[in-house]
Protein backbone atom coordinates (compact mmCIF):
# COMPACT_ATOMS: atom_id res chain seq x y z
CA UNK A 1 0.00 0.00 0.00
CA UNK A 2 3.36 2.57 0.43
CA UNK A 3 3.40 2.76 -3.15
CA UNK A 4 0.17 4.18 -4.23
CA UNK A 5 1.16 6.88 -1.41
CA UNK A 6 4.78 7.45 -2.71
CA UNK A 7 3.76 7.71 -6.23
CA UNK A 8 1.13 10.17 -5.64
CA UNK A 9 3.60 12.20 -3.71
CA UNK A 10 6.22 12.51 -6.30
CA UNK A 11 3.47 13.20 -8.75
CA UNK A 12 2.14 16.26 -6.53
CA UNK A 13 5.69 17.03 -5.91
CA UNK A 14 6.54 17.16 -9.71
CA UNK A 15 3.40 19.01 -10.46
CA UNK A 16 4.63 21.89 -7.87
CA UNK A 17 8.00 21.94 -9.39
CA UNK A 18 6.51 22.30 -12.52
CA UNK A 19 4.45 25.05 -11.34
CA UNK A 20 7.53 26.82 -9.63
CA UNK A 21 9.30 26.01 -13.10
CA UNK A 22 7.70 27.84 -15.08
CA UNK A 23 7.00 30.89 -12.55
CA UNK A 24 11.04 31.34 -12.68
CA UNK A 25 11.10 31.33 -16.33
CA UNK A 26 8.16 33.40 -16.34
CA UNK A 27 9.94 36.10 -14.07
CA UNK A 28 12.76 36.29 -15.94
CA UNK A 29 11.74 36.51 -19.51
CA UNK A 30 9.40 39.41 -17.86
CA UNK A 31 10.83 41.33 -14.73
CA UNK A 32 13.82 43.60 -14.67
CA UNK A 33 15.74 44.57 -11.57
CA UNK A 34 16.93 47.88 -11.56
CA UNK A 35 20.84 47.94 -10.68
CA UNK A 36 19.58 50.36 -7.84
CA UNK A 37 17.52 47.90 -6.17
CA UNK A 38 19.09 46.15 -3.23
CA UNK A 39 19.44 42.28 -2.84
CA UNK A 40 18.20 41.52 -6.11
CA UNK A 41 18.30 37.43 -5.53
CA UNK A 42 16.05 38.05 -2.46
CA UNK A 43 13.36 40.30 -4.75
CA UNK A 44 13.59 37.83 -6.96
CA UNK A 45 12.94 34.91 -4.96
CA UNK A 46 9.93 36.76 -3.41
CA UNK A 47 8.68 38.05 -7.21
CA UNK A 48 8.86 34.23 -8.15
CA UNK A 49 6.48 33.09 -5.23
CA UNK A 50 4.28 35.74 -5.96
CA UNK A 51 4.06 34.20 -9.81
CA UNK A 52 3.72 30.51 -8.58
CA UNK A 53 0.94 31.34 -6.02
CA UNK A 54 -1.05 32.86 -8.68
CA UNK A 55 -1.19 30.23 -11.14
CA UNK A 56 -1.30 27.79 -8.58
CA UNK A 57 -4.42 29.31 -8.10
CA UNK A 58 -5.25 29.76 -11.31
CA UNK A 59 -4.88 26.44 -11.90
CA UNK A 60 -7.53 25.77 -8.92
CA UNK A 61 -9.87 28.19 -9.73
CA UNK A 62 -10.38 26.09 -13.80
CA UNK A 63 -10.87 23.10 -11.53
CA UNK A 64 -13.59 24.66 -9.18
CA UNK A 65 -11.86 24.37 -6.30
CA UNK A 66 -11.44 27.44 -4.93
CA UNK A 67 -11.11 31.35 -6.63
CA UNK A 68 -8.24 32.14 -7.51
CA UNK A 69 -8.16 35.12 -5.28
CA UNK A 70 -9.30 33.30 -2.13
CA UNK A 71 -6.06 31.14 -2.84
CA UNK A 72 -3.64 34.14 -2.73
CA UNK A 73 -5.18 35.70 0.16
CA UNK A 74 -5.32 32.49 2.67
CA UNK A 75 -1.79 31.69 0.78
CA UNK A 76 -0.53 35.41 2.20
CA UNK A 77 -2.05 35.34 5.70
CA UNK A 78 -0.25 32.39 6.52
CA UNK A 79 2.07 35.06 8.52
CA UNK A 80 3.54 35.32 11.63
CA UNK A 81 1.50 37.80 14.22
CA UNK A 82 3.65 38.38 16.53
CA UNK A 83 2.66 39.16 20.43
CA UNK A 84 3.51 42.15 21.88
CA UNK A 85 3.40 41.89 26.03
CA UNK A 86 3.38 45.84 25.81
CA UNK A 87 -0.25 46.07 24.24
CA UNK A 88 -3.28 44.92 24.89
CA UNK A 89 -4.90 43.90 21.38
CA UNK A 90 -8.54 43.85 20.58
CA UNK A 91 -10.46 42.39 17.77
CA UNK A 92 -13.14 44.48 17.13
CA UNK A 93 -16.26 45.17 14.07
CA UNK A 94 -17.55 48.24 13.68
CA UNK A 95 -20.80 47.89 12.57
CA UNK A 96 -20.13 44.76 9.96
CA UNK A 97 -16.20 46.46 9.17
CA UNK A 98 -13.71 44.33 11.51
CA UNK A 99 -10.99 46.37 12.91
CA UNK A 100 -8.12 45.18 15.61
CA UNK A 101 -7.26 48.13 17.92
CA UNK A 102 -3.60 48.35 19.68
CA UNK A 103 -3.57 50.37 22.78
CA UNK A 104 -0.09 50.66 25.18
CA UNK A 105 -0.83 48.73 28.52
CA UNK A 106 1.39 51.32 29.99
CA UNK A 107 -0.55 54.54 32.21
CA UNK A 108 -0.53 57.57 30.36
CA UNK A 109 -0.99 60.96 32.47
CA UNK A 110 -2.77 62.56 29.34
CA UNK A 111 -4.73 61.39 26.37
CA UNK A 112 -2.31 59.33 23.50
CA UNK A 113 -2.16 59.89 19.96
CA UNK A 114 -4.28 57.86 17.56
CA UNK A 115 -3.28 56.66 14.16
CA UNK A 116 -5.78 55.12 12.29
CA UNK A 117 -4.53 52.93 9.66
CA UNK A 118 -5.35 51.43 6.04
CA UNK A 119 -3.61 48.65 5.08
CA UNK A 120 -1.86 47.80 1.07
CA UNK A 121 -2.81 44.49 -1.05
CA UNK A 122 -4.91 45.82 -4.10
CA UNK A 123 -7.93 44.40 -2.54
CA UNK A 124 -6.67 41.28 -3.79
CA UNK A 125 -4.58 40.55 -0.60
CA UNK A 126 -3.66 42.59 2.58
CA UNK A 127 -5.36 42.04 5.91
CA UNK A 128 -5.70 42.39 9.54
CA UNK A 129 -3.16 40.08 10.56
CA UNK A 130 -0.90 40.65 7.27
CA UNK A 131 0.10 44.16 8.84
CA UNK A 132 -0.57 43.24 12.33
CA UNK A 133 3.21 43.29 13.27
CA UNK A 134 3.37 46.90 11.35
CA UNK A 135 0.36 48.22 13.73
CA UNK A 136 1.83 46.41 16.72
CA UNK A 137 5.17 48.38 15.92
CA UNK A 138 3.57 51.90 15.14
CA UNK A 139 2.33 51.48 18.63
CA UNK A 140 4.51 50.94 20.67
CA UNK A 141 7.18 53.09 18.72
CA UNK A 142 4.82 56.07 18.80
CA UNK A 143 3.28 55.40 22.03
CA UNK A 144 -0.16 55.33 19.93
CA UNK A 145 -3.28 54.02 19.99
CA UNK A 146 -3.45 52.42 16.57
CA UNK A 147 -7.24 51.15 14.74
CA UNK A 148 -6.45 48.81 11.74
CA UNK A 149 -9.19 48.70 9.39
CA UNK A 150 -10.25 45.34 7.78
CA UNK A 151 -12.05 47.09 4.89
CA UNK A 152 -13.94 44.63 1.78
CA UNK A 153 -11.60 42.85 -0.49
CA UNK A 154 -12.46 40.52 -3.80
CA UNK A 155 -13.67 38.74 -5.17
CA UNK A 156 -17.07 39.72 -3.05
CA UNK A 157 -16.80 43.22 -3.33
CA UNK A 158 -15.67 45.83 -5.46
CA UNK A 159 -15.28 49.46 -5.75
CA UNK A 160 -16.43 51.47 -3.64
CA UNK A 161 -16.34 49.07 -0.54
CA UNK A 162 -12.98 49.96 0.54
CA UNK A 163 -13.38 53.58 0.74
CA UNK A 164 -16.93 53.49 2.09
CA UNK A 165 -15.83 50.85 4.88
CA UNK A 166 -12.62 53.10 6.01
CA UNK A 167 -14.80 56.14 5.81
CA UNK A 168 -17.62 54.42 8.21
CA UNK A 169 -14.75 52.72 10.71
CA UNK A 170 -13.34 55.96 10.97
CA UNK A 171 -15.96 57.94 11.50
CA UNK A 172 -17.00 54.94 14.51
CA UNK A 173 -13.66 55.69 16.02
CA UNK A 174 -13.45 59.50 16.19
CA UNK A 175 -16.80 59.98 17.63
CA UNK A 176 -15.74 58.09 20.55
CA UNK A 177 -12.31 58.63 20.69
CA UNK A 178 -11.98 59.62 24.45
CA UNK A 179 -13.43 55.93 25.04
CA UNK A 180 -10.32 54.21 23.70
CA UNK A 181 -7.69 57.06 25.46
CA UNK A 182 -7.39 59.16 22.29
CA UNK A 183 -6.60 62.75 22.29
CA UNK A 184 -9.02 64.47 19.58
CA UNK A 185 -6.64 67.06 18.53
CA UNK A 186 -3.83 64.18 17.85
CA UNK A 187 -5.51 62.22 15.11
CA UNK A 188 -3.18 60.70 12.40
CA UNK A 189 -4.89 58.64 9.11
CA UNK A 190 -2.24 56.77 7.63
CA UNK A 191 -2.23 54.29 4.99
CA UNK A 192 0.11 52.22 2.32
CA UNK A 193 -0.61 51.50 -1.13
CA UNK A 194 -4.59 50.99 -2.13
CA UNK A 195 -4.66 52.11 1.53
CA UNK A 196 -2.68 55.11 1.09
CA UNK A 197 -5.16 56.22 -2.02
CA UNK A 198 -8.10 55.35 0.75
CA UNK A 199 -6.47 58.24 3.39
CA UNK A 200 -6.64 60.90 0.68
CA UNK A 201 -10.36 59.86 -0.12
CA UNK A 202 -11.26 59.69 3.45
CA UNK A 203 -9.78 63.00 4.15
CA UNK A 204 -11.32 64.61 2.29
CA UNK A 205 -15.07 63.09 3.25
CA UNK A 206 -14.65 64.21 6.41
CA UNK A 207 -14.37 67.71 5.21
CA UNK A 208 -18.11 66.89 5.33
CA UNK A 209 -18.72 66.08 9.01
CA UNK A 210 -17.26 69.25 11.05
CA UNK A 211 -18.79 68.42 14.35
CA UNK A 212 -15.72 65.80 14.14
CA UNK A 213 -12.17 66.14 15.37
CA UNK A 214 -10.14 67.65 12.83
CA UNK A 215 -7.37 65.42 11.09
CA UNK A 216 -3.84 66.71 12.68
CA UNK A 217 -2.15 65.11 9.79
CA UNK A 218 -2.31 62.40 6.74
CA UNK A 219 0.36 59.61 6.38
CA UNK A 220 0.41 57.91 2.67
CA UNK A 221 3.21 55.50 1.68
CA UNK A 222 3.36 55.04 -2.03
CA UNK A 223 -0.41 55.74 -2.75
CA UNK A 224 -2.09 55.16 -5.84
CA UNK A 225 -4.23 58.32 -5.95
CA UNK A 226 -5.08 58.70 -9.62
CA UNK A 227 -6.41 56.17 -12.24
CA UNK A 228 -6.41 58.40 -15.36
CA UNK A 229 -2.56 58.53 -16.19
CA UNK A 230 -1.18 55.44 -16.13
CA UNK A 231 1.57 56.50 -18.99
CA UNK A 232 3.16 58.52 -16.25
CA UNK A 233 6.76 58.45 -16.06
CA UNK A 234 7.03 55.99 -13.66
CA UNK A 235 4.56 53.33 -14.96
CA UNK A 236 6.32 53.35 -18.17
CA UNK A 237 10.05 53.18 -16.28
CA UNK A 238 9.41 50.27 -13.52
CA UNK A 239 6.25 48.45 -15.40
CA UNK A 240 8.12 45.14 -14.47
CA UNK A 241 9.78 45.95 -11.23
CA UNK A 242 8.84 43.51 -8.57
CA UNK A 243 6.69 43.57 -6.52
CA UNK A 244 4.06 45.37 -8.33
CA UNK A 245 4.57 44.81 -12.05
CA UNK A 246 2.40 46.07 -14.97
CA UNK A 247 0.25 43.24 -15.13
CA UNK A 248 -0.30 42.83 -11.36
CA UNK A 249 -1.41 46.16 -10.67
CA UNK A 250 -4.20 45.89 -14.17
CA UNK A 251 -5.32 42.81 -12.62
CA UNK A 252 -5.84 44.17 -9.46
CA UNK A 253 -7.28 47.13 -11.10
CA UNK A 254 -9.82 45.82 -13.38
CA UNK A 255 -10.99 42.94 -11.09
CA UNK A 256 -11.83 45.98 -8.03
CA UNK A 257 -13.72 48.37 -10.64
CA UNK A 258 -15.27 44.90 -12.02
CA UNK A 259 -14.30 45.54 -15.34
CA UNK A 260 -13.25 42.78 -18.32
CA UNK A 261 -8.94 43.17 -18.27
CA UNK A 262 -9.93 43.38 -22.20
CA UNK A 263 -10.14 47.20 -21.17
CA UNK A 264 -6.92 47.30 -19.72
CA UNK A 265 -5.23 48.89 -22.91
CA UNK A 266 -7.63 51.14 -23.18
CA UNK A 267 -7.08 52.25 -19.84
CA UNK A 268 -3.72 52.61 -19.99
CA UNK A 269 -3.12 54.31 -23.01
CA UNK A 270 -5.76 56.49 -21.71
CA UNK A 271 -8.23 55.90 -24.89
CA UNK A 272 -10.85 55.84 -22.40
CA UNK A 273 -10.50 59.08 -21.03
CA UNK A 274 -12.51 61.95 -23.46
CA UNK A 275 -10.13 64.90 -24.65
CA UNK A 276 -11.99 67.41 -22.96
CA UNK A 277 -11.60 65.31 -19.51
CA UNK A 278 -7.69 65.02 -20.23
CA UNK A 279 -7.72 69.03 -21.25
CA UNK A 280 -9.30 69.89 -17.91
CA UNK A 281 -7.44 67.44 -15.54
CA UNK A 282 -3.84 67.24 -17.14
CA UNK A 283 -2.48 70.12 -15.29
CA UNK A 284 -3.10 68.60 -12.52
CA UNK A 285 -1.89 65.22 -13.67
CA UNK A 286 0.38 65.63 -16.42
CA UNK A 287 3.96 64.51 -16.70
CA UNK A 288 4.95 68.18 -16.65
CA UNK A 289 4.17 68.33 -12.66
CA UNK A 290 7.11 65.62 -12.65
CA UNK A 291 10.85 66.74 -11.95
CA UNK A 292 13.12 66.34 -14.62
CA UNK A 293 15.24 64.02 -12.68
CA UNK A 294 12.57 61.43 -12.27
CA UNK A 295 12.49 61.31 -16.31
CA UNK A 296 14.11 59.23 -18.14
CA UNK A 297 14.56 59.20 -22.62
CA UNK A 298 12.06 57.73 -24.60
CA UNK A 299 9.03 58.18 -22.89
CA UNK A 300 5.85 57.48 -24.56
CA UNK A 301 3.61 60.39 -25.07
CA UNK A 302 0.87 60.61 -22.67
CA UNK A 303 -2.68 59.67 -24.58
CA UNK A 304 -1.10 58.68 -28.07
CA UNK A 305 -4.76 57.06 -29.07
CA UNK A 306 -7.76 58.03 -30.88
CA UNK A 307 -11.07 58.48 -27.98
CA UNK A 308 -12.75 54.90 -27.26
CA UNK A 309 -16.50 55.96 -26.30
CA UNK A 310 -16.71 52.44 -25.36
CA UNK A 311 -14.15 51.92 -23.54
CA UNK A 312 -15.09 55.26 -21.30
CA UNK A 313 -18.46 53.85 -20.84
CA UNK A 314 -17.17 51.42 -19.41
CA UNK A 315 -14.70 52.76 -17.27
CA UNK A 316 -15.62 56.14 -16.72
CA UNK A 317 -16.13 55.59 -12.90
CA UNK A 318 -12.27 56.32 -12.29
CA UNK A 319 -13.30 59.63 -12.69
CA UNK A 320 -15.13 59.51 -9.42
CA UNK A 321 -13.16 60.93 -6.27
CA UNK A 322 -13.28 57.39 -4.72
CA UNK A 323 -10.77 56.41 -7.16
CA UNK A 324 -9.40 59.38 -8.34
CA UNK A 325 -8.82 61.83 -4.84
CA UNK A 326 -6.12 63.82 -6.90
CA UNK A 327 -8.88 65.11 -9.33
CA UNK A 328 -10.69 66.97 -7.01
CA UNK A 329 -11.18 70.94 -6.51
CA UNK A 330 -8.11 73.09 -5.09
CA UNK A 331 -10.86 74.51 -2.68
CA UNK A 332 -10.87 71.00 -1.12
CA UNK A 333 -6.85 70.10 -1.23
CA UNK A 334 -6.39 73.53 0.51
CA UNK A 335 -8.55 72.55 3.62
CA UNK A 336 -6.75 69.45 4.31
CA UNK A 337 -3.92 68.53 6.77
CA UNK A 338 -0.20 68.39 6.32
CA UNK A 339 1.01 65.54 4.89
CA UNK A 340 3.97 63.33 5.13
CA UNK A 341 4.06 61.41 2.19
CA UNK A 342 6.43 58.17 1.15
CA UNK A 343 7.59 57.31 -2.49
CA UNK A 344 9.81 54.78 -3.54
CA UNK A 345 12.18 55.23 -6.83
CA UNK A 346 11.42 51.37 -8.07
CA UNK A 347 7.46 52.03 -8.05
CA UNK A 348 4.82 52.64 -10.99
CA UNK A 349 3.03 54.24 -8.66
CA UNK A 350 6.09 57.01 -7.57
CA UNK A 351 4.57 59.76 -9.64
CA UNK A 352 1.60 59.67 -7.84
CA UNK A 353 2.94 60.83 -4.32
CA UNK A 354 5.24 63.40 -6.51
CA UNK A 355 1.75 64.95 -8.66
CA UNK A 356 -0.10 64.90 -4.92
CA UNK A 357 3.13 66.75 -3.25
CA UNK A 358 2.83 69.40 -5.87
CA UNK A 359 -1.15 69.60 -5.20
CA UNK A 360 -0.87 69.96 -1.82
CA UNK A 361 2.08 72.52 -2.03
CA UNK A 362 0.32 74.63 -4.64
CA UNK A 363 -2.75 75.11 -2.09
CA UNK A 364 -0.33 75.93 1.15
CA UNK A 365 -0.66 72.57 3.26
CA UNK A 366 2.71 71.79 4.63
CA UNK A 367 4.03 68.40 3.28
CA UNK A 368 7.01 66.00 3.98
CA UNK A 369 8.19 64.04 1.42
CA UNK A 370 10.46 60.89 2.09
CA UNK A 371 11.48 59.82 -0.73
CA UNK A 372 13.28 56.48 -0.46
CA UNK A 373 16.08 55.55 -3.51
CA UNK A 374 16.42 51.88 -3.43
CA UNK A 375 12.92 51.74 -2.09
CA UNK A 376 9.84 49.22 -3.82
CA UNK A 377 6.42 48.86 -3.73
CA UNK A 378 5.54 46.83 -0.95
CA UNK A 379 8.52 46.91 0.92
CA UNK A 380 7.76 48.30 4.35
CA UNK A 381 4.90 45.61 5.15
CA UNK A 382 8.43 43.62 4.76
CA UNK A 383 10.31 45.57 7.85
CA UNK A 384 10.33 42.53 9.89
CA UNK A 385 9.70 39.92 7.81
CA UNK A 386 12.99 37.93 8.53
CA UNK A 387 14.77 37.10 6.44
CA UNK A 388 12.71 38.81 3.80
CA UNK A 389 13.31 42.41 5.15
CA UNK A 390 15.46 45.07 3.06
CA UNK A 391 17.49 48.04 3.89
CA UNK A 392 14.53 50.37 2.14
CA UNK A 393 11.39 48.72 4.57
CA UNK A 394 13.85 49.52 7.50
CA UNK A 395 13.86 53.40 6.26
CA UNK A 396 10.49 54.05 5.72
CA UNK A 397 9.35 52.43 8.95
CA UNK A 398 11.89 54.69 10.80
CA UNK A 399 11.23 57.91 8.73
CA UNK A 400 7.39 57.08 9.95
CA UNK A 401 7.60 56.56 13.16
CA UNK A 402 10.13 59.38 13.60
CA UNK A 403 7.42 62.05 11.87
CA UNK A 404 4.78 60.78 14.05
CA UNK A 405 6.86 61.36 17.50
CA UNK A 406 7.89 64.67 16.06
CA UNK A 407 3.66 65.80 15.91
Amino acid sequence: MAVPWMLLLASLSTFHLGIFIWAVIRHFLTVKIPSGLQQPIKLRFLHCMILYMFALGDILEKLRICSMLKFIQFMHDVTVVKKNHNLVVTNMKFGTIPVRLFQPKAVSSKLRRGIIFYHGGGTICGSLDFYHNLCSFLAQETDSVVLSVGYRKLPDHHHPSLSKDCLNASIHFMKGLKTYGVDPSRVVVCGESIGGGAVAVVIQALLNFPSLPQICAQVLITPGIQALNLLLPSHQQHQNVPLLTKDILMMAFCKYLDIDLSWKDAIINGTCIPPDIWKKYRKWIGSDNIPGRFKSKNLLPEFPGPFNEAAYLETKHILEAEMSPLLVDDKIIAQLPKAFLVSCEYDPLRDHTLLYKKRLEDQGVPVTWYHVEDGFHGCIVLFDKHPFSFPCSIKIVNALVGYINDL
